[in-house]
């Protein structure tokens, strides 16, 4: 049996130390980005964008997305009538249950949710770029071991 050498206790309190100084205001950093590019470009708020990211991954009702964003479904249904008021997403009867209502992208939804992440995807590489290839390739291994032992 293979056995893992734990880090010692000072090296995970440093860890976490940085995690607080860089996590949440990188986080603030990207977010702001996104509400500047959704609210201005495609005039939808960042809670709309999530409800249509949620809704490409696979959550197809309200009661999914309220469960996914642990908030009410009166929130996620306000937030939705816009959303398909706007054209970026249907509603339709479940063949199977008519009380359930299944939530889809548009393709204007899917181009929006596409130009959102495109944009941001080039600021986030722009913002990198001063790193070296090393410490990209630390930043990218850093990401993966956290993505092992926080799952999503």
């Amino acid at each position: 049996m293979i056995r893992v050498a734990h880090p010692p206790k000072e090296s995970l309190r440093q860890a976490v130390n940085k995690f607080w100084d860089s996590f949440p205001p990188f986080w603030h950093r990207v977010r702001a980005h996104i509400r500047e590019v959704a609210v201005e470009q495609f005039d939808i708020t960042v809670e709309q964008f999530h409800i249509l990211r949620l809704i490409r991954q696979g959550q197809g009702s309200v009661s999914e997305i309220a469960q996914a964003k642990h908030i009410s479904r009166a929130a996620i249904s306000q937030a939705m009538e816009a959303l398909v008021t706007k054209g970026f997403v249907t509603r339709s009867q479940s063949p199977i249950d008519r009380r359930h209502v299944l939530l889809a992208l548009t393709a204007e939804g899917s181009a929006l949710l596409n130009s959102i992440f495109e944009d941001t995807s080039q600021w986030l590489m722009q913002a990198l770029a001063p790193l070296s290839e090393t410490e990209v390739q630390a930043l990218i291994q850093a990401m993966e071991s956290l993505q092992r032992v926080l799952p999503a």
